[in-house]
Parts: C-alpha cells; structure tokens; sequence
C-alpha cells in the first residue's frame, strides 16, 4: 500500500496518530484503523486528490481511494481478514454520510499539512 513511497508512508503515520473515538466510533487502542474508513478517504482526497471508492464488507460500506490509478486503503487493517475490492465509484457526500462533518474537521485538523 506504502511501499516506496515517501509521502504515503508519512500520511498514514499521521493518520494513525490521529485517529481516536473522537475521529471514528469504533476505534479501539488495539485496532486504531476501525471505524475510521470514510473520515480517513475524505481527508486523503483533500491531501492527494483522487478519488473515492467503496466496497461492500460484511454488509457495510468501506470506503478507500483510488490515486493515479492506484488503491490507497489506509484503514484496511481493520478487518480479520483480506477484503474483496469492489472498486465501485464513490463520492464525498456519501463518505460524509457515513461519518460527521466535526470527526472529518477534527482529523482534517490534526493531519495538517502531508508533503
């Protein structure tokens, strides 16, 4: 997901840093990446651009981004097992519609600048 590649490497430390149950619901200590699916694409789609995708797990949406051509999932470890990708167009109104707009501010905020 990261590999090579400086700036993705250095997002997605900050990213870890930054989650909290204040950012996701369903963060935990142990598996900081839950619940942060649809906050995390919409911050990453303000630092890169790109796009967001989504793909059914377990009956829920998971959302990620889709860079250059490339799948950027920085929550998937999340998840107890590998993910079967869908790659289905999304869009920021339905990731904002799976989060709140003070927990996409909040992880916008402690992000900063990336780069």
């Amino acid at each position: 997901m990261t590999a090579g590649c400086p700036l993705l490497i250095d997002l997605h430390d900050r990213l870890r840093e930054a989650w909290s149950a204040e950012t996701g619901g369903k963060w935990r200590p142990d598996n900081p990446a839950a619940g942060q699916c649809s906050v995390t694409a919409l911050v990453v789609q303000d630092k890169l651009g790109g796009d967001i995708l989504k793909t059914d797990v377990a009956g829920a949406w998971h959302f990620y981004n889709q860079i250059d051509g490339r799948r950027i999932d920085f929550t998937m470890r999340q998840f107890d097992s590998p993910i079967g990708y869908d790659d289905l167009p999304s869009n920021r109104q339905e990731a904002l519609a799976d989060t709140s707009m003070t927990q996409y501010e909040l992880l916008r905020r402690r992000i900063g600048q990336v780069g």
